[in-house]
Parts: structure tokens; C-alpha cells; sequence
């Protein structure tokens, strides 16, 4: 698939004619359609005019289950944090929901009315683009998720989003994606000078109804018309 390729995704409008958009990306193994029925959990306020976007990645053997071809958007090579993710992948996955987020802005949605967000793999290129996309988004969130390449945040980080919301919510019993690896992001950006709103739950690598409720006030914060 071509990086410039736009990708094909579930869409849901809450409103005729949406002015802001929330992109969200699914994890490894998954599709859009797995994340698609969060939106009215989400309880946003009925003033908004929303377009979701959830886009299914492409195919490709995962080294770390044992070369399976399944949806992911980079190839995973360790265990390890630090080890993990095919950079050459996560740059190809960055270059297609980049283009997804110029298809929002074509279709007449500002940059500061788009939310970035994404659960596990998805999380992790969601932060990994919302921090380098070179204009101001309206916020990202990162559901059971880490930084990847955590030590080239800042260096590789745009100055246009050096203040953007972040959001970021994780499981205590996460096996999948350990908590440690969420903290350890969260202190990363902390100490670039992000402000990351953090929510930690009792639960496994999956999501809650308090965590998506606690998503949805975040969207709503961040896609609020000025007073």
C-alpha cells in the first residue's frame, strides 16, 4: 500500500454538516470497526457536530507473533520498550494518518477541531503523530499505550504542538502493554513540557466505561468553542 494511499475507515457523524473530527486508531489485530460503536459512550454534548473516523490498517506479518499477517500499523520486534517497534513502520503509518488528517482539513475541518487517539499500537501512532504533525491539532489520546522512540520526542517534536492536550489512560493489570510503559511516556512528555491529563484503572489491557466517559469529557474540553 502506497503511503500516500488513503486508508479505508469506518465514519460516523453525529451531526449534518460536522466542524471537528476525531480520528481514532485501533490496535494490533484489530479493525475500525472494533473501536466504532465508542461513540455514544463517549455521552459528548449534543451541541457538537462531530465526525469520527476510524481507519482499519493494513496487513503485514508481526515478528513478534510469530510472522502472522493480521491489521497493524508497524511491525513489532521485542518485548522490550525501548526495542519494540519498526521505526520504518511507524514512519510509513505516520505518512498515511497524516494523509487522513489532510482529507479532514479538505473536507472543511480546521486543524484545532481534529482530535488524534488510538488504543495499544493504535495510542502509540497516534502520540507519535499528533506530537510531530507540523500544525496545532485540538488534542490526542492514548489509550493503553506508550511512546515509541521515546528518547527522539522532544528533538523530533513540531513547535506547533508543543502545547497540545494529552490524554493518556492505562490499565494497573495491563500484561499486553504494562502500566510502566504508559508511566514511563507520561513522564517522558511531562518533562518536554506537555500537559498530560492521566487516568489509571483496575482493569486488564482492554477499556472501561469510567475511562471512555473520562475520553469523551477530554474530546469535549478540547473541541469547546471559545467563550
Amino acid at each position: 500500500m502506497s503511503e500516500f494511499a488513503l486508508l479505508p475507515a469506518v465514519e460516523i457523524e453525529t451531526a449534518p454538516q460536522p466542524d471537528a473530527a476525531v480520528l481514532f486508531l485501533h490496535g494490533l489485530g484489530d479493525d475500525g470497526h472494533g473501536w466504532s460503536d465508542v461513540v455514544p459512550a463517549l455521552k459528548l454534548p449534543g451541541a457538537l457536530r462531530v465526525r469520527f473516523v476510524f481507519p482499519h490498517a493494513p496487513e503485514m506479518p508481526v515478528t513478534l507473533n510469530g510472522g502472522v499477517e493480521m491489521p497493524a500499523w508497524y511491525d513489532l520486534y521485542d518485548a522490550d520498550f525501548h526495542l519494540r517497534a519498526d521505526l520504518a513502520g511507524v514512519r510509513a503509518s505516520h505518512a498515511r494518518i497524516k494523509r487522513m488528517i489532510a482529507r479532514e482539513r479538505e473536507r472543511g475541518i480546521a486543524s484545532r477541531r481534529i482530535v488524534l487517539g488510538g488504543f495499544s499500537q493504535g495510542g502509540a501512532m497516534a502520540l507519535y503523530t499528533a506530537l510531530r504533525h507540523p500544525v496545532r491539532l485540538a488534542g490526542v489520546a492514548a489509550l493503553s499505550a506508550y511512546l515509541v522512540d521515546a528518547d527522539a520526542v522532544r528533538e523530533e517534536a513540531s513547535w506547533g504542538n508543543r502545547d497540545l492536550p494529552v490524554f493518556m489512560a492505562h490499565g494497573s493489570e495491563d500484561e499486553v502493554v504494562p502500566c510502566a510503559w504508559g508511566e514511563e511516556s507520561r513522564h517522558v512528555l511531562a518533562a518536554g513540557g506537555w500537559s498530560v491529563e492521566w487516568h489509571r484503572y483496575a482493569m486488564q489491557h482492554s477499556a472501561v466505561a469510567e475511562e471512555i466517559e473520562a475520553l469523551g469529557r477530554f474530546v469535549a474540553r478540547v473541541l469547546a468553542p471559545p467563550a
